[in-house]
């Protein structure tokens, strides 16, 4: 599906031009969307990438699903679009790292925590995947703009992607598009026999 050129980093896996395309909604917060990330990772890269069977002929977008009825989710969405503008080939590292620490935001232990105490948690995670150039960017991004309700630097792109997803239908994660419809079947138990599966049923070219 289409794609703001600002958000090419989100193609996580496969030829930018593949022409098969799975758009994967994933929210940060979301212990099922941290499962599939694992799977996308172990399973559905190697099957994509350089080398692997559809290299060529699948690519993987990682769509930002913000679920407001998780308090952090916008912020950690805000901290992965700064990651795409800051340091954009360690977007889907930073996405792992932040998947792999999400009980830190998770309702609980989050509650207490100021929106700049929980923008500061998320850049020491940034800080272990990016550069200290890169980070003194990732946090220009996520500082208040002076008007009282001006958003960030990431504002724009995050309107963008919730955009996105409520004209697709998309309402929770993880939700998979297979070419531009959602196949419901996707599961984030799925392993290596369903994926493998699903991709040879499923490519055509």
């Amino acid at each position: 599906m289409a794609l703001q050129p600002s958000l090419r980093p989100t193609i996580i896996a496969g030829a930018h031009d593949a022409p098969h395309t799975l758009d994967i909604f994933l929210d940060y917060v979301c212990p099922f969307s941290a499962k599939l990330s694992l799977a996308i990772d172990n399973v559905l890269k190697p099957l994509v990438d350089v080398g692997g069977l559809y290299y060529g002929k699948v690519k993987v977008i990682m769509r930002l699903q913000v679920q407001p009825w998780h308090a952090t989710s916008t912020y950690t969405h805000e901290a992965g679009l700064a990651v795409v503008r800051a340091a954009p080939e360690q977007f889907w590292t930073f996405s792992l790292a932040l998947f792999k620490q999400q009980g830190e935001f998770f309702d609980g232990p989050s509650s207490n925590m100021t929106p700049l105490q929980v923008r500061e948690k998320l850049a020491n995670i940034a800080a272990q995947v990016i550069t200290e150039e890169q980070l003194v960017m990732f946090k220009d991004l996520l500082k208040l703009k002076p008007s009282p309700n001006g958003g960030i630097g990431v504002t724009d792109d995050l309107k963008y992607t919730i955009k996105f997803a409520r004209q697709n239908g998309v309402h929770v994660s993880p939700t998979v598009l297979w070419d531009g419809l959602i196949a419901n079947q996707i599961s984030s138990s799925w392993g290596e026999k369903e994926w493998s599966e699903f991709l040879a049923k499923n490519v055509v070219v």
